[in-house]
């Protein structure tokens, strides 16, 4: 009855409208699971995300024998039930982006954007890919199942019409253009033929797990920022796999922390490998004999930077800390301290340390996932002179070791709980004495200047988004960790 979307023009389409499914269309996946999984685990809890992983053989059976509504009522329920509006809508906003965006069927996606208006008719809630597909995909409408909410909580119940499926999609893209028809149709399956119909042309998305991704430089909206633990797409068996890892990884964290807090240099580097953590150190740092110490300027990833650059250089080094938990002070095997954010009064707190020995600064003042450098503070270059620049690039393969909205005392827990995580140390060249504020540069041409010198290194990209950017997209703050707080 329609064309494969590879038959599908994409010129001359700027005035055009297209409506388009979400699961096994715009994304190549067919199965909602894994994004309800990421919401049930990072709006819920580990335990609800369990919860759902023991019932998801009944979801299957619902979708295969009896109807696919009946199985997205039940995944619904169990991840949504009791869960805040607000929560459910900045996972969609903070947590999802970055798989759907993985997930994006190439040839679907070309035909998507080359129309100038977009709409998305779905069966899972609108509150949940609303925010992702309106943010990234800038899509003009989305029409989905709409969530039953009562005082701000999710009952787990959809609300009329119900699951947006067959007919009922149909009716709502007819309610939505009346007259008018729309002019492309994007679909999968046999459930959107009803709305596929109403459309000028349509076209197939037929699965095929080959086709391949769509590349970042693609991306209508650059991924910078994002948020949640999990840095593996959570299908089934993916998300068997964690659970059965989770308490050994658990222990496993346990013994690599304990190696790093309690050994002495020289035997925290071997021991911490032999327990599969990977360091991996390039360039030397140079000799410095002057009055003051090394101000050593790193990238950020991870609230464990300041300490495998100290292993790494196998001597304490103290850091300046922009907002952590108390927990972080406590368990930290070097000297931290906090930044006030008064310019002057931290000016000279940092002096101070540098003559007491080398400092370590992360000038972004938060970290970043994606491989992009945020906005340096300037106030380092006004310090001293020798000031070294360090790449810091972390890589894992399950959990991620930075949050915006969750315990940041456990960020380094999660970090260690990979099976295999891996740091990545590179020693630049000192900063040019031609390149210093002794020479007649501004602290801001410097903080510039390594910045740009950081992302070269790294094959990164340089942007002005700073600490508060990052946190009011991803938790709606400033990310600010009152002086009391332990966790």
């Amino acid at each position: 009855m329609f064309h494969p979307v590879s038959k599908c023009r994409l010129q001359g389409r700027e005035n055009q409208s297209v409506v388009s499914d979400l699961d096994g269309t715009l994304v190549k996946s067919t199965s909602s699971f894994p994004y309800f999984m990421l919401m049930a685990f990072e709006a819920g809890s580990p335990l609800r995300a369990l919860l759902l992983l023991l019932v998801s053989p009944v979801t299957w059976i619902f979708y295969r024998f009896i109807s696919e509504a009946a199985g997205l009522h039940l995944l619904i329920f169990v991840s949504l039930v009791g869960l805040k509006a607000a929560d459910v809508s900045m996972v969609g906003r903070a947590v999802l982006p970055k798989f759907y965006l993985e997930d994006l069927h190439p040839l679907a996606y070309k035909v998507f954007v080359s129309c100038g208006k977009r709409y998305v008719v779905t069966a899972n809630p609108r509150m949940m890919v609303e925010p992702f597909l309106k943010e990234y995909l800038k899509v003009d409408g989305v029409l989905g199942t709409e969530l039953q909410v009562i005082k701000g909580f999710c009952t787990g119940l959809v609300a009329p019409p119900g699951v947006l499926l067959g007919w009922r999609k149909h009716h709502a893209v007819k309610a939505l253009f009346g007259d008018d028809k729309p002019d492309v149709a994007l679909g999968n399956r046999p459930s959107d033929f009803p709305f596929m119909f109403l459309c000028k042309e349509a076209y197939v998305v037929p699965v095929d797990k080959k086709v391949g991704t769509v590349g970042r430089e693609e991306y209508l909206k650059p991924l910078v920022f994002h948020d949640g633990r999990l840095a593996i797409r959570p299908t089934p068996l993916v998300a068997l796999g964690i659970f059965l890892w989770f308490p050994v990884g658990v222990l496993l964290a346990l013994a690599r922390l304990c190696a790093g807090i309690c050994l002495p240099y020289g035997m925290a580097l071997p021991m911490v490998t032999l327990l599969g953590v990977r360091i991996r150190v390039k360039g030397v740092p140079p000799l410095h004999t002057g009055n003051t110490g090394i101000l050593y300027v790193c990238s950020h990833r991870t609230l464990l930077d300041p300490i495998f650059l100290t292993t790494a250089l196998g001597k304490p080094v103290a850091a300046v800390t922009y907002s952590i938990s108390r927990m972080s002070e406590i368990l930290s095997p070097i000297k931290t301290v906090r930044l006030t954010r008064n310019r002057a009064r931290d000016g000279q707190m940092m002096s101070r340390l540098l003559k007491e020995g080398d400092l370590v600064v992360c000038p972004e003042g938060t970290t970043c996932r994606e491989p992009y450098l945020l906005r340096f503070s300037s106030l380092f270059a006004e310090l001293t002179d020798f000031i070294v620049p360090v790449t810091m690039d972390a890589q894992v393969t399950l959990f991620h070791g930075t949050t915006a909205r969750g315990w940041k005392c456990l960020d380094p827990l999660f970090f260690l709980m990979n099976p295999s995580p891996c740091y990545h140390i590179a020693f630049l060249d000192k900063l040019p004495k031609e390149m210093s504020c002794s020479a007649g540069k501004s602290s801001f041409e410097v903080a510039n200047h390594i910045q740009k010198t950081l992302a070269d290194a790294l094959g990164f990209q340089c942007t002005n988004f700073t600490r508060k950017d990052k946190y009011t997209m991803l938790a709606g703050n400033q990310g600010l960790v009152p002086d009391n707080a332990y966790f």
